[in-house]
């Protein structure tokens, strides 16, 4: 995820602990909260995998960043998920922010098909970015809330998927270059497979597992699509993670407000409907401490089983 004040320099990565306020009210102090969700091995393997040192922190035109993309391909093939009209791979060059200025980065998306069984012409496109800022100062940043997190509950729900086909045809998206200034999903949304009129909802996740600071998965973007949130209102939280919304009002601001810190903007600009699924601020955000071993397995499985429940609302919803 590039939150604004972490875009230009990893130095500058101050995390805002304080939390805003929130339009979904925190639960009664007595009242229990729900046990945590036994996690998904697989969905700990995933991330585990992704966020381990040789992956080098998958920067974008990197050797580790071949090395996740060539282990989320396998994933999908071993699924049986179909590839994109267009193939299993989007390239795309484009010219990103480093710390040292702009250069030019050759970065793949990775896109999979699963059919709809109601409305096979409207599309779903849930996106998550499998890229992270690399190697700096000797120091590897696994990114194992950034995102590996959102890659392995995407992966989780292609699973899901094919063994319970969704109403909506979906789009499954892996994002390169979203930390050097959402290069992949701007490429995404400038060549789609399908028309962009065709697609009813991108549904991005970024930063998934650490909940554990206020048992809170934010919701952006339904200020800007308010029927949206009353299907995701509906949805009972499987653990003690619920869903918040708001950080996308005007009265949010500064890193506050998340309408275009993560690979939502770009469908948001194209006019695409969105909604954007990520934890708050941690204090292992865009340093090298955001290592697996840092994630509590039964609250990610919440977050992550929460972002499932939602989508699955959404997809039944959509097109009434």
């Amino acid at each position: 995820m590039i939150r604004s004040a972490f875009r230009l320099t990893l130095s500058s990565c101050a995390v805002a602990l304080a939390l805003s306020a929130c339009s979904t009210p925190a639960p009664r102090p007595d009242t229990p909260a729900a046990p945590a969700p036994a996690a998904d091995p697989q969905l700990l393997e995933d991330v585990r995998i992704l966020s381990a040192d040789d992956m080098e922190g998958r920067d974008t035109g990197s050797a580790g960043g071949q090395k996740a993309r060539d282990y989320i391909v396998g994933r999908l093939e071993a699924m049986g998920v179909a590839p994109a009209p267009f193939g299993r791979l989007q390239r795309f060059e484009s010219r990103g922010r480093t710390r040292e200025g702009v250069k030019t980065f050759e970065g793949y998306n990775i896109v999979g098909l699963i059919p709809g069984r109601r409305v096979a012409d409207r599309y779903i496109v849930v996106t998550a970015h499998y890229d992270h800022v690399g190697v700096n100062d000797g120091q590897v940043y696994n990114g194992a809330d950034d995102n590996a997190s959102g890659v392995a509950t995407l992966l989780a729900l292609a699973a899901k998927l094919k063994a319970e086909p969704p109403e909506h045809s979906v789009l499954l998206v892996a994002l390169d270059g979203e930390e050097r200034g959402l290069l992949g999903a701007r490429e995404f949304v400038r060549a789609p497979p399908v028309p962009l009129s065709a697609i009813a909802l991108n549904l991005n996740f970024d930063m998934i597992a650490r909940a554990e600071t206020d048992n809170r998965l934010w919701v952006t973007g339904t200020y800007q699509h308010p029927t949206l949130r009353p299907i995701l209102e509906t949805v009972t939280a499987p653990g003690p993670v619920s869903f918040a919304f708001g950080k996308d009002t005007p009265q949010d601001t500064g890193d506050d407000n998340w309408v275009d810190s993560s690979d939502h903007a770009a469908f948001h600009e194209a006019g695409v409907p969105f909604l954007y699924f990520g934890v708050d601020y941690h204090p292992d955000y865009h340093r090298p401490t955001d290592d697996f071993e840092r994630i509590k397995p039964g609250v990610f499985a919440s977050a992550a089983d929460l972002a499932l429940a939602g989508f699955g609302e959404l997809d039944k919803a959509l097109d009434r």
